[in-house]
């Protein structure tokens, strides 16, 4: 860790720096980035793009006073740094450790939480209103990326601020990029600003005015030649058509001038952008190089880069890779991401099908209905979204694809506990919110082959369907050479037994299967179900042990609320069945970031647990009673 590094507590601190050493410390928390995230992981890239950003923030605004919100906020790290977690940096993450996005309970300078896109400018907003009805003075600052504006929420925003309030700064970080590089007519828009000549030319005089001379009168003239710029290249500039005044674009890199333009924004009056460019990954050449991979990542190498070699295929690269296998024979089938195609391996279906591949930027709500649209002229769109950010598009799925019972197949990776980066990003809710829904089929595969049966049976279906599976490695199974579709809404009976029927929803069947053999140790015979369908549930299966064992075990990576083992439950009562069902899942709470394994034993989702309880129902059951949970 640098000398001036060790010498921040606070931003207070901060401010006592000269510009030299401001320059310095920036250097040394490049490095320090490196360096820490090479044993823990995260959000590498981002944050060192916003180094110098984070830097003039704090030592021209005041936190918690001032209020300073990061959109997502994985690029936050800096800023967390620089208010009293230096010394806790290194437990990001990690068990117990800070969190890797903004957190309201973790400090006081996190004014608001954040792990989805889109949300900064309505939270400022919100609190800038706020400060006008409390008659308060604090400035408000919302920090987006370019991709965020992608995100019909930015928009959504925009369309309120300056009827909203009279202050408010947006600062519009643009690197060109999200996960992947970003799309679409807003990232044009942003380009071709950038790089006019013209424009550049009187932004580049003005930024020198206010380097030079800095002050409010230079900062007048700056602006007023910005103004005579815009004036004869966009008449119409989108920003001050939303009634924001637009600054820049300038360096963002560059300490004096960004310190001295806050200074200047920081006394006007009304809504103000401020765009400002940066670099991705500045300061470290892997980064550079392959800048996706360094948006989020795990432990790596330093010096290279290099990450641990590959060890099975993620379950995302088997979806990619059999969905771009099912399109080479079916010229129906469409991909749709929203910013993922790396997380969600569509960028191993994108070269071989090009034009039948979808990239809508940070816009789920769009993703969705652009899917029916496509479903209504006879194509089968495939819909790879995460499952905490498909929830983002409930409405849609809701109104605009089951209503009309459109055949768009929804494939959810990270489906359950995503470890590392914690509640906003766990996907624990899905079945809950989609299983409700008419029309629906719902699937949970319990391996790699499974998932391909899956997406075939959906891409058969005359209605909508959704896949949920996990994040990381595949089982490592052998896989059939055509996929076959199931039978709809029917199980898999992996083993008979007659005390005890476990249900392991997808890849939590390996639990059941340990469990099986824990009671049988114990002198116990249990059934071993593949569920397959959480919608429609095999009822077959269900009615014939409910005639023949003592208790139902189910088994889910997800929240018991609404969850598989709620499904069994309204079965087995709809059946009139009194056979109790033990339901192993996640408690009705936010899980925090940690292991995995760790995680699931702290919370009892674990074998052990569902032992317990088994073992507990069986020694003292004497006669069948109501249903318990």
């Amino acid at each position: 860790m640098g000398t001036l590094l060790e010498t921040i507590h606070s931003p207070a601190d901060l401010k006592l720096l000269s510009l030299v050493q401001m320059a310095e410390l920036a250097g040394e928390i490049r490095e320090f980035l490196i360096q820490t995230l090479s044993k823990t992981g995260g959000h590498l890239g981002p944050n060192l793009g916003v180094v110098e950003l984070t830097l003039a923030l704090h030592s021209v605004f005041t936190t918690p006073e001032d209020k300073l919100v990061f959109d997502v906020s994985h690029q936050a790290y800096v800023h967390k740094i620089l208010t009293g977690r230096l010394d806790r940096f290194a437990t990001i993450r990690q068990p117990g450790g800070l969190n890797g996005f903004m957190l309201r309970t973790e400090s006081e300078h996190d004014c608001f939480g954040a792990g989805h896109a889109g949300t900064a400018l309505s939270a400022a907003l919100g609190m800038a209103v706020a400060r006008d009805l409390a008659g308060g003075n604090e400035n408000v600052i919302a920090v987006a990326g370019d991709a965020a504006f992608t995100n019909g929420i930015s928009f959504e925003a925009l369309n309120n601020i300056a009827e909203q309030t009279k202050r408010m700064i947006v600062v519009l970080n643009d690197n060109e990029w999200s996960i992947d590089r970003n799309v679409g007519a807003i990232a044009n828009y942003f380009h071709r600003m950038v790089t006019n000549e013209k424009y550049r030319s009187f932004h580049d005089s003005a930024a020198r005015l206010i380097e030079r001379f800095g002050g409010k009168t230079a900062a007048t003239v700056a602006r007023r030649a910005e103004e005579a710029a815009k004036g004869m290249l966009w008449p119409s500039l989108l920003f001050e058509e939303f009634g924001l005044q637009y600054f820049g674009p300038i360096d963002g890199h560059n300490l004096p001038l960004l310190i001295e333009t806050f200074k200047f924004l920081k006394t006007l009056d009304r809504p103000v952008l401020l765009h400002v460019l940066t670099e991705k990954g500045r300061g470290y050449q892997p980064a550079l190089e392959g800048q996706k991979k360094f948006h989020g990542l795990g432990p790596y190498d330093p010096d290279t880069g290099l990450t641990a070699p590959a060890g099975k295929p993620t379950y995302a690269e088997v979806f990619a890779n059999t969905l771009s296998d099912m399109a080479t024979g079916d010229e129906r089938i469409v991909a749709i991401t929203a910013a993922m195609p790396n997380g969600t391996g569509l960028d191993l279906f994108r070269p071989h099908h090009p034009k039948r591949y979808f990239d809508v930027g940070i816009a789920e709500e769009h993703a969705v209905i652009f899917a029916a649209g496509m479903a209504t002229r006879g194509f089968r769109p495939v819909c790879a979204i995460y499952s905490t950010f498909l929830q983002r598009a409930f409405d849609p799925i809701i109104h605009d694809v089951c209503l009309q019972k459109l055949p768009v197949l929804f494939c959810m990776d990270r489906a359950g506990l995503s470890g590392d980066d914690g509640p906003t990003h766990h996907g624990l809710f899905d079945i809950s919110y989609l299983r409700g829904i008419p029309n629906m089929v719902l699937m949970s595969p319990k391996d790699e082959d499974e998932l391909a049966d899956m997406m075939q049976t959906a891409l058969e279906l005359p209605g909508p369907s959704a896949i949920r599976y996990p994040r990381g490695t595949v089982v490592g199974v052998d896989r059939k050479a055509e996929a076959k579709a199931l039978p709809l809404g029917k199980a898999e009976l992996i083993k008979d037994g007659s005390d005890v029927a476990i249900l392991g929803l997808g890849p939590m069947t390996a639990m059941a299967r340990e469990l099986a053999a824990r009671l049988e140790h114990d002198g116990y015979t249990a059934a071993v179900i593949n569920p397959r369908f959480i919608k429609p549930i095999d009822r077959e299966m269900l009615e014939a042990y409910a005639g023949r064992v003592s208790a139902f075990v189910t088994i889910e990576d997800h929240v018991k609320m609404g969850g598989f083992g709620s499904v069994v439950m309204e079965t087995l009562q709809e059946m009139g069945s009194p056979v109790p069902v033990i339901r192993i899942g996640w408690p009705d709470q936010f899980i925090e970031h940690g292991k995995i394994d760790d995680l699931r034993a702290k919370y009892g989702v674990s074998v052990d647990e569902a032992q317990a309880q088994v073992m507990h129902l069986l020694t003292h059951r004497k006669q069948p009673s109501l249903i318990t949970s």
